[in-house]
């Protein structure tokens, strides 16, 4: 997690790049394209990976009992996954290169697919450090093939290409891995495990399907309801919140463990929940705010755009750090509900969130673009977490820590106004200008009792070592 960690702002600043060099018209149906490849992706394993990876840990003869089933399954429906891809591209409109280009991009997604379908293999053995290492190369790859191509002049159809060499070099070398340490499987299919394994793994799929449309759907609308610009705009401001939200998942799995280790027990759980609220806010609080204020400056790879253009996206981003601000308050709640075996009602709320984006999104985009993609999914996202604070109370007996909610929300509107006295009336270089922000939200944690010095005090008692 810390590789990807690591990796992840550099690919970020790279893609915004891509992005400038492309262009934003090419660019905004490269995204379109990307994410129905994605979204169809997400569930074409069925479940699978998520199955295959739960087995091995619990069991090391699933390798061998299912493997010689699992194996040539995965692989049909990898195939029958490039086919609707397509299929569901031509419907959409796609025709002539732009096809060619969705199925190029759909096996690239394909070969990633298979990758970590494969490392659930690595992580039951308890090689993590290589499977950490296999997590992050195919990106590291990607990104040294993109820097190889700038001073000779990057194209989309290159950029395609290099996605899919990336995408299946770190698949072979992953298939001659687990060769070379457990020996080749032979491939035996068997009807009857190959049902088992499939009515096994659907309530994954169709978890999996949930989450990819909740977060994928408004890049494909724009682009096929509005224009591939807009569709571009958004996908440039959706890049920084992506990036912003790998601090929540690297974050709220630790969370995860823990409550599903105290399931039964609300005061433990309630005593993790009212402190991952502060682990998982306060930094984002920051984050945020900057996004705010100082948007912008993330913007700074697209030397080709223009300055209305600039203003698009920064205001696209500002109003996505607003969806991040409310997964910051309330996504903890969610880790709650589902490491508890609540995940059914989950699901359907985050389904009907999808229900309502969608049909939001028919209605606004055509008028406002990128920034009704953008409003809507903060609403939504407000929806869903109106949702978690109904839920959590009633299914698992936890109390919610409405005082500390009260403090954090104090905090982020007095850190608002003490930027926006900044911005106003300092004129200060921004990166001192974030420093002094910084400093007021550490004033302000303390002040308003969100850490106490006596927490700290014990804190640093308990990892003093013994003299």
């Amino acid at each position: 997690m810390l590789l990807n960690l690591l990796v992840k702002p550099g690919w970020v600043v790279l893609e915004n790049v891509v992005q400038d060099r492309i262009g934003h018209e090419l660019f905004g149906t490269f995204t379109a394209v990307l994410t129905l490849a994605t979204i169809v992706a997400a569930v074409s394993d069925l479940g699978t990976t998520q199955l295959s990876t739960k087995r091995l840990a619990a069991s090391a003869s699933y390798f061998t009992d299912f493997f010689p089933t699992l194996l040539p399954l995965r692989a049909g429906l990898g195939i029958s996954f490039l086919g609707l891809t397509v299929g569901l591209g031509w419907v959409l409109g796609y025709r002539d290169h732009w096809l060619l280009l969705l199925a190029l991009t759909a096996a690239g997604l394909l070969f990633t697919q298979y990758t970590q379908f494969l490392r659930g293999v690595l992580q039951a053995h308890q090689r993590f450090n290589t499977d950490a290492v296999l997590s992050v190369l195919e990106r590291v790859l990607l990104l040294g093939l993109v820097l190889g191509l700038l001073p000779i002049g990057l194209t989309l159809d290159r950029y395609v290409a290099m996605r899919v060499v990336a995408g299946l070099f770190t698949l072979l070398l992953l298939v001659g891995l687990i060769r070379r340490l457990y020996g080749p499987v032979g491939l035996r299919p068997r009807w009857q495990q190959a049902r088992q394994l499939l009515l096994e793994s659907l309530p994954l799929a169709f978890i999996t399907l949930v989450y990819g449309l909740n977060e994928r759907i408004d890049m494909l609308m724009l682009e096929r309801l509005v224009s591939p610009r807009e569709a571009s705009y958004y996908a440039a401001a959706y890049r920084w919140v992506d990036a912003v939200m790998m601090y929540l998942w690297t974050v709220l799995p630790l969370f995860f463990a823990r409550f599903a280790r105290a399931t039964g027990q609300p005061a433990q759980q309630q005593e993790l929940l009212w402190f991952g609220q502060r682990v998982v806010t306060v930094p984002l609080l920051l984050v945020v705010a900057f996004g705010l204020f100082r948007g912008e400056l993330l913007f700074f790879q697209f030397g080709h755009s223009t300055p209305a253009e600039i203003a698009r996206m920064t205001q696209c981003l500002q109003i996505l750090f607003l969806n991040v601000l409310v997964h910051a308050f309330f996504a903890i709640y969610s880790t709650l509900l589902t490491s508890t075996d609540h995940e059914k009602p989950v699901s359907w709320l985050v389904t009907a969130s999808i229900a309502l984006n969608v049909s939001l999104n028919f209605l606004l985009m055509p008028r406002f673009g990128a920034l009704a993609g953008a409003a809507n999914t903060t609403l939504c996202a407000v929806f869903v977490s109106v949702g978690y604070v109904w839920l959590v109370p009633r299914r698992t007996g936890v109390a919610l820590p409405l005082q500390m909610l009260g403090r954090l929300a104090l905090a982020f509107g007095l850190l608002c106004a003490g930027w926006y006295a900044l911005r106003t009336y300092a004129g200060l270089p921004w990166w001192l200008e974030t420093a002094l922000a910084a400093g007021l939200l550490l004033a302000l944690v303390f002040a308003l009792g969100v850490v106490r010095v006596s927490e700290l005090q014990l804190l640093l008692r308990k990892n003093k070592p013994a003299a």
